[in-house]
């Protein structure tokens, strides 16, 4: 789909989209908890209605009506997967899957696009060789056999949190205490602090012992309960961009007192308003996008902490490199850095490429509120943010589509 913006001054009030980073970790609690769980405030987008598919492979149950699910967990003690766990193309969905899966004795299967299946999973392979466990990837599925027993778990801490998250899902279901120890560097933790909230709405207990090191008590049964899922900030803030740009855009339904760390986005904005910055992703990498967008209308910026942005949905300092270059905008891309040159924006005069990755779309979207321009592949929205455009549209931005 290709989508074309008219320069357009937004304004008006929205309100924040569902935290995707939440409704993962809240849908996944809820499944594991025999008994019925409601949770309200979701959004269906691609990536939350894979992690859906992938509890009901498992044998749990829901159903879903406006922005409410309400499921019927199932039992931990006698997971027995019916089906093929579906990720579509939803790394937090694989990632967090794979130990679950490992509760059970039984082989599970696991599919995803070949893009998804390409993206790093050694720390799982690892694990499971370490312990004897089957673990198989030929770019089409993983296979896992084998049940998992606690223990240490002894983890690179610049890895991506999913990993981290994933075993905290399974480990306090098994009869061993458990502990993740973390080396180097521990990136994204506010992630994984989100994962913890989320596991003790659901009664489960597990905590920091230190900066790296996290102890996971075994024999831990999830509670089914009601909840919702806050505001989000990744996506609140391609919203309260647009401001940069001569709009006035205020975004309503953001928990004030959250954890999330993409909840920097307005301090980071801030000081691109301010004159060339340097700021660091590394707690909050899916900002990158918009982060360079914003500093391309501005004064630039220096980004470091960026090695991760390379194995998201696309390259991502890359794609915006290219991207932003048809607008005027030089920027240089490095090992662990990005800088985003000053310089004059200008109307693109090739077609924006979306690159399959939802974050460039919103990002370039914005950006080209002041410039105008076209986006092929504009459907990419779908995976986190499916009415996002219907959503600007409302801001007065000026949007059309084309198939």
């Amino acid at each position: 789909m290709n989508v074309t913006i008219a320069p357009s001054k937004a304004r008006g009030t929205v309100s924040a989209p569902p935290s995707k980073s939440m409704a993962h970790r809240l849908l996944i609690c809820s499944g594991l908890a025999g008994g019925t769980s409601v949770i309200h405030g979701l959004a269906p987008s691609q990536d939350i209605l894979a992690t859906l598919d992938c509890l009901k492979a498992l044998g749990a149950s829901w159903t879903y009506e406006g922005d409410t699910v309400t499921m019927e967990g199932l039992d931990p003690s006698a997971l027995q997967p019916c089906d093929i766990l579906r990720c579509r193309e939803s790394g937090s969905t694989l990632r967090f899957f794979l130990p679950i899966c490992l509760l059970s004795e039984r082989e599970s299967v696991l599919e995803g696009s070949p893009k998804l299946l390409s993206r790093p999973l050694s720390v799982y392979e690892t694990l499971c060789a370490q312990r004897g466990l089957f673990f198989a990837n030929d770019g089409k599925q993983v296979k896992v056999r084998g049940k998992l027993s606690g223990g240490t778990f002894t983890l690179p801490g610049d890895i991506s949190s999913q990993f981290i998250s994933g075993l905290l899902f399974a480990l306090p279901l098994l009869e061993e205490n458990s502990t993740i120890a973390l080396t180097g560097t521990v990136e994204s933790r506010s992630y994984i602090d989100l994962t913890l909230r989320a596991l003790a709405e659901f009664g489960i207990r597990a905590c920091w012992l230190d900066d790296r090191t996290l102890s996971v008590p075994g024999g831990q049964r999830y509670r089914p309960c009601g909840t919702s899922v806050e505001g989000d900030y990744s996506n609140a803030a391609f919203y309260e961009a647009l401001n940069l740009l001569g709009g006035s855009v205020t975004v309503t339904g953001l928990r004030e007192d959250s954890g999330q760390g993409d909840r920097v986005y307005r301090q980071y904005f801030k000081a691109l308003q301010d004159g060339p910055a340097t700021l660091s992703l590394k707690d909050c990498p899916d900002l990158g996008p918009i982060l360079f967008a914003a500093a391309a209308a501005l004064h630039g910026g220096t980004f470091t902490e960026t090695r991760r942005l390379r194995i998201k949905e696309s390259d991502r300092g890359q794609a915006m490199a290219e991207e932003l270059q048809k607008c005027g905008i030089a920027v240089t891309v490095e090992e662990d850095t990005i800088r985003v040159t000053s310089g004059t924006l200008h109307t693109p005069k090739e077609v924006i490429s979306g690159h399959n990755d939802h974050r460039i779309v919103m990002a370039m979207a914005v950006l080209l509120s002041k410039t105008g321009g076209t986006i092929c592949g504009a459907e990419a929205v779908a995976k986190s943010f499916p009415d996002f455009f219907d959503r600007i549209r409302e801001l007065e931005v000026n949007v059309t589509n084309a198939s």
